[in-house]
This record gives structure tokens, C-alpha cells and sequence, in this order.
């Protein structure tokens, strides 16, 4: 017989933009907070490379094996990985020795949806 627990998941609450267009009125003060979170943490060219290594990668998602090669060490390259996951513009997932990012779904949508002009124009 088993004595393993099953432990409950924690739930991360992604910090996404959630705001309508630039153009469309001012940023309240917490939206402009979340927003600069995630544009902070693009604002690194290693971050920044790594954010579209993972996004370009073929099945929308890459195992750190597959993009460390970008200039850093290693120990940088997981720091940063680190940093744009603290930022919820990445998840990801351990399988074996090997972890796998993956940019979170509404992401990219969401950053297009903020520099957008209002009314699609």
C-alpha cells in the first residue's frame, strides 16, 4: 500500500498584460505596474533572444538544451529563463534531467492587443 500524498497545485497568477490599447485611454496605475513587468523583463537582449527562441521553436515550445546557445553561460542563461518566468511570460515543465518553456498562451496576443491601435485601425 502507498503512503504517497497527493499535494494540491499552486496556482501562479501569469502578470500578463490585461489592458485595453495604448491609444485607446490611459493606463490606470496597476495596469501600467503589470504591463512594465513584463516589458522590463524584454528589456534584456539575452532575455529578450531567449523569449523568441522559445516562441519560434518548433511545437511552441523548447527544452533548454535547445536554446542556451545564446553568448552566456549557462548559470546566466537559467537566471534569465528564471526572470522572464517570474515575470509570467514563460512557463515551464521538468521531464527527466531536461526542463521545457513554452511562452504562456495569451502572451503574445496580449503584448499585440496593448500596442494596438484601438479599433484595429
Amino acid at each position: 500500500m502507498s503512503t504517497a500524498k497527493l499535494l494540491p497545485l499552486l496556482e501562479l497568477e501569469a502578470v500578463a498584460p490585461c489592458c485595453p490599447p495604448l491609444t485607446e485611454r490611459p493606463l490606470t496605475a496597476d495596469e501600467a505596474e503589470r504591463s512594465a513587468v513584463m516589458f522590463k523583463a524584454l528589456g534584456d537582449p539575452v532575455r529578450l533572444r531567449l523569449f523568441s527562441l522559445v516562441a519560434s521553436h518548433e511545437g511552441g515550445e523548447a527544452c533548454v538544451c535547445d536554446i542556451s546557445d545564446v553568448g552566456v553561460s549557462q548559470p546566466t542563461v537559467s537566471h534569465h529563463l528564471k526572470k522572464l518566468k517570474d515575470a509570467g511570460l514563460l512557463s515551464s515543465e521538468r521531464r527527466g534531467t531536461w526542463v521545457f518553456y513554452r511562452v504562456e498562451p495569451a502572451v503574445l496576443a496580449a503584448m499585440g492587443a496593448l500596442l494596438t491601435r484601438a479599433g484595429g485601425a
